[in-house]
C-alpha cells in the first residue's frame, strides 16, 4: 500500500475501527484504488492534461482511469457506510446551553 491509501487507511481506522473481515478488504481495495489514482494523476502531471496526438490536441488518455480510481474510492467508502454525515438534532440546543437569570437578576 502506498502512502496515499495508507494516510486513508489510517484516517478511516482512527475514527471507525473497521474489522470485519468483508470491511477490511473493502477498504484495502479502496485504499489500492487511491494509491492507483495518485500515481496515475502524477503522471498527468507530468505528461499535461492536454496532449499532442495525430489527430490534434487532446485529452491525456490517464485522465479517464484516474476518475474512475476515484469513483471506485468514494463508492467503496459509501458501501462502508463512511459518506454519511452524523445526524445533529433539530431544533433548540439544551436549555443548559441558554442563559437564565439568577434569583438575584429577576
Amino acid at each position: 500500500m502506498g502512502q496515499v491509501g495508507r494516510s486513508l487507511w489510517d484516517r478511516v481506522q482512527r475514527e471507525y475501527q473497521i474489522e470485519d473481515c468483508g470491511g477490511v478488504e473493502l477498504l484495502t481495495l479502496a485504499c489500492e484504488g487511491l494509491d492507483r489514482a495518485a500515481a496515475l494523476r502524477e503522471r498527468i502531471d507530468a505528461d499535461g492534461e492536454v496532449i499532442e496526438a495525430r489527430s490534434g490536441l487532446k485529452s491525456h488518455p490517464a485522465l479517464r482511469d484516474e476518475l474512475a480510481n476515484r469513483a471506485f474510492v468514494a463508492k467503496a467508502l459509501q458501501r462502508l457506510g463512511l459518506s454519511l454525515e452524523p445526524v445533529r438534532p433539530v431544533g433548540r440546543p439544551p436549555k443548559d446551553n441558554y442563559w437564565a437569570p439568577d434569583d438575584e437578576d429577576a
